[in-house]
């Protein structure tokens, strides 16, 4: 039998080890590409076509062709395509008196002219902007560890030098927009590792697991993006002893939409014959208003966010009982809150509780 595939998946993928005038990474970030590509292209997991699978390594990632290759994407993608960016090399911070900014360098950036020979924020998200697709996720891997001298900056041996990374300001300006995602590596303060030897970058290990399945927590036959960040975020940490966490940031996002096939498509026996039904809008707000009635304190209540499945950790618990279930809800409407929890698990623990209770029974 073979795969449905995910043909309304486009992707451009960029790695830089080897800079013409900046010092080198490890070549894991080449790797770190390739078992991308092969994940998403592959009818085994991911089940993108091969054609609309685009990488660009070391000599190829110009800033011209970085720039052209987001522009072709835009041609390419339509309205209810999924698209993917990636990126793995030096990123550099930019302070000015307006704040913090970043550009990512391509192999032909040059530190004495970066406004003019690398990728700025806002020239990133100029290209970005220009793709119709609905559901777009943006992947920066630009704090390496084994760089430049990380703790100081980026140097180019010319009397150059710039703090190593990515900004959270130019990080929330390239999330502006519906159905726009991104996804770091680590936090600003933070280095992306990569153990010595090893193939893949830490960061990149985790993300390849999840898309080749361990991200598909409900067995659906999709990674849905959510999923992924919250798979990923779980498993970096603990590789690195708590030094590293990967940070997410979507703008306008509401819905965990899905990126990929998982495993080809293929789904649990359990998932393939009781297919899970989307959950409207009034049920939602009914099972809100509900928990905010019977629950006043909030989810920690009765334990009942963690006999549903989830983990309370994932939650913002903050302000009164209400602002809580509020917050609680948003973040598992969005698939977030812990990898067993559902809309059904919250109602049944709910219903232990509160088995007559006519507006909860009925949900």
């Amino acid at each position: 039998m073979t795969s449905p595939g995910y043909h309304q998946g486009h992707a451009l993928l960029v790695g830089v080890s080897k800079y013409q005038h900046i010092s080198s990474l490890p070549t894991a970030i080449l790797n770190d590409v390739k078992d991308i590509a092969a994940t998403l292209s592959s009818a085994d997991y991911c089940g993108y076509a091969p054609d609309n699978v685009v990488s660009l390594l070391n000599a190829d990632a110009t800033r011209e062709t970085v720039l052209d290759g987001l522009s072709a994407l835009a041609a390419r993608a339509g309205e209810d395509d999924t698209v993917c960016v990636y990126f793995s090399g030096h990123g550099a911070v930019l302070s000015s008196a307006g704040g913090d900014d970043s550009a990512l360098l391509t192999v032909d950036s040059d530190l004495a002219d970066l406004a003019g020979t690398a990728i700025s924020s806002a020239d990133l998200a100029s290209a970005l902007g220009q793709i119709k697709a609905k559901r777009v996720l943006v992947f920066i891997d630009s704090c390496h560890a084994g760089g430049a001298a990380l703790s100081k900056g980026l140097t180019d041996g010319q009397g150059h030098e710039f703090k190593s990374g990515y900004s959270p300001s130019a990080f929330a300006k390239l999330a502006v927009g519906t159905g726009r995602a991104l996804m770091a590596s680590c936090r600003a303060d933070e280095e992306s590792g990569v153990f010595t030897g090893a193939r893949n970058s830490i960061f990149t290990t985790a993300l390849l697991a999840g898309l080749k399945g361990a991200a598909d927590k409900d067995n659906s036959g999709v990674i849905k993006v959510f999923d992924l960040f919250e798979y990923v975020a779980e498993e970096v940490p603990k590789a690195v002893s708590d030094d590293q966490h990967p940070v997410f940031k979507a703008d306008n996002l509401e819905q965990n939409f899905p990126i990929a096939l998982s495993r080809g498509g293929r789904k649990s026996p359990g998932s393939a014959s009781t297919p899970s039904m989307p959950v409207d809008a009034d049920r939602w707000r009914q099972l809100e208003q509900c928990l905010i009635e019977l629950f006043p304190t909030g989810p920690r209540e009765q334990e009942l966010w963690t006999r549903a499945g989830g983990d309370l950790s994932k939650l913002q618990l903050y302000g009164s009982g209400q602002a809580m279930w509020h917050s609680a809800m948003r973040t598992l409407k969005q698939g977030g809150g812990g990898r067993n929890i559902s809309f059904g698990s919250l109602v049944a623990a709910a219903k232990e509780d509160f088995s007559n209770h006519q507006l909860l029974t009925s949900l």
